[in-house]
């Protein structure tokens, strides 16, 4: 069909140009908008500046095809071949490209915001400077791309192939690259922020300057990868590998990074201030010194050796565990939340639930710690819904008293600075499990359940691994005896003697076990 023909076509009101044939045609600045050009061979055409926008381009053939400055707004491409086509400054806002194929083509200073590329592959595809602001890229592969100083702001890249990709200077803030592929991909002197990175394969990726605030890296591999002056403040690194990434000079202010594994990785001047020192893995990690200060000016530096990280990091976080007797029913586990969620009005460091491990015979309620120094303030605290809790509270104050009344000479300066943290994280919880007790409505929820009844063990668990047997139950993993028969409601008890008993000695080898609390 000639130009002129289609036109005068299309100029009459017709649009359905299904499955014809415009191999090379030149079709330079027409106008064929909301034309149903479905199954069209346009291969190595030349539609520069054509107004193709709301056409269905469905599975249309455009390789090789010149498309640049071409508007393409809502226009349907999905599934269409555009591989090596010219798509340079073309507008395909809000297109659909559903499992297209565009390798190799070129996109330079494109406007694709709010366009739909899942599932298309755009490998080795220039996208340069193009605005991809809200754009869905999810699943589609962009291996060995080329995105420099693309902006991709909000964009959808969930599950995508981004290895090898060039993104230096990008602007990926608010971006979802969950679970991406990111390897050995090149990120430089992007913008990261808040975007959402969870999961997402990082390993040898460039990351040097990159803007990374409050981003979410949980789980996320980084093995190998460069972070040198980032800027991951108040980020999210939870679980994270950095197994020998280099973190030189980067910006680690508040991070939460509990459970990351930075084993062999180098922290030579990271600004750290506010970031836990517990939890994490530093196994052969590289540090001169690190950057304490609260603005990251290194108004306070602080040097060390191979010898001093493993001191200065602990791997394990303190815990607080309430062994109950008896396994866990469905309503004691609705009673135990119901208590805790209460009890958490009066005690803050206690806004997130306790773990529980069941099995056939006991409970374990494990309250998970940042700091040694609430360890014994906080099973003072947690015990109280159970019947053991007037008895475990006896002793956490015989310990602390204990402490106290040693003569001061007796610890070193460092000790003595611990126990007075102890002492007053300790009245603190005094005074909040006081405003507990007042509050007559509650503890009702654990009120009358046998759970709250059963022999309890009291363990605490220190930075170092140590553990600390706070208070024991004389009936705690005794058979009980029935006189009467197994189906007789009246039941004797075999008494025990305590066996819980402390010396100084004992007391203090569990504190020397604690992590330094100065920041």
């Amino acid at each position: 069909m000639i130009i002129e023909e289609l036109q005068k076509k299309y100029a009459a009101g017709e649009r359905d140009f299904t499955d014809f044939n415009l191999f090379e045609a030149n079709l330079s600045g027409i106008n064929l908008s909301g034309a149903n050009l479905s199954g069209v061979n346009l291969s190595v055409a030349n539609l520069s500046g054509a107004n193709l926008t709301d056409a269905n381009l469905r599975k249309a053939k455009l390789n090789i095809t010149k498309l640049n400055g071409a508007h393409l707004s809502g226009t349907n491409l999905s599934d269409a071949d555009l591989n090596v086509a010219n798509l340079v400054l073309v507008n395909l806002k809000k297109a659909k490209l559903v499992g297209a194929k565009l390798i190799r083509a070129e996109l330079i200073r494109a406007e694709l915001s709010e366009a739909n590329f899942s599932f298309a592959d755009l490998s080795g595809a220039s996208l340069i400077e193009a605005t991809l602001r809200k754009t869905n890229l999810s699943s589609a592969n962009l291996k060995g791309a080329n995105l420099r100083f693309a902006s991709l702001t909000g964009a959808n890249l969930i599950e995508t192939n981004l290895q090898g990709v060039d993104l230096s200077g990008a602007d990926l803030s608010g971006a979802d690259l969950s679970g991406a592929e990111l390897r050995q991909t090149n990120l430089t002197g992007a913008n990261l922020n808040g975007a959402d990175l969870s999961g997402a394969n990082l390993r040898w990726a460039s990351l040097i300057g990159a803007n990374l605030k409050w981003a979410n890296l949980s789980d996320a591999k980084l093995s190998g990868a460069d972070l040198s002056r980032a800027d991951l403040s108040q980020a999210n690194l939870l679980n994270t590998s950095l197994v020998h990434a280099d973190l030189s000079n980067t910006c680690l202010i508040e991070v939460d990074w509990i459970g990351a594994d930075l084993t062999g990785a180098t922290l030579t001047g990271a600004k750290i201030y506010g970031a836990s020192r517990l939890g994490i893995k530093t196994e052969a990690a590289i540090c001169e010194w690190f950057d304490l200060s609260a603005n990251g000016d290194r108004s306070k530096v602080h040097y060390l050796n191979a010898e001093k990280i493993t001191s200065f990091f602990h791997e394990t976080l303190p815990k607080v565990k309430i062994i109950v007797d008896a396994p866990l029913d469905s309503s004691s586990h609705y009673a135990l939340a119901a208590t805790y969620y209460q009890i958490s009005k009066y005690l803050p460091e206690l806004n997130q639930p306790p773990s529980i491990e069941i099995n056939s015979c006991r409970t374990i309620i494990s309250f998970q710690m940042k700091s040694d120094k609430k360890l014994f303030a906080t099973a003072y605290a947690t015990i109280i819904a159970f019947h053991d809790g007037a008895k475990t509270q006896e002793k956490i104050s015989n310990i602390m008293q204990m402490l106290n009344s040693q003569d001061a000479n007796f610890f070193t300066p460092q000790t003595t600075k611990k126990i007075k943290q102890l002492t007053t994280a300790f009245n603190q919880s005094i005074q909040q499990v006081n405003q507990i007790n007042q509050d007559k409505e509650l503890l009702r929820f654990c009120k009358g359940i046998k759970f709250f009844q059963t022999p309890t063990k009291i363990t605490l668990l220190n930075s170092s691994a140590q553990s600390f047997n706070v208070y024991h139950h004389p009936t705690f993993g005794k058979q009980i005896i029935n006189k009467f028969g197994k189906n007789s409601e009246e039941e004797t008890i075999i008494q025990v003697p305590q066996t819980d008993s402390y010396s100084i000695n004992t007391i203090m080898n569990f504190l020397d076990g604690f992590h330094n609390f100065e920041n």
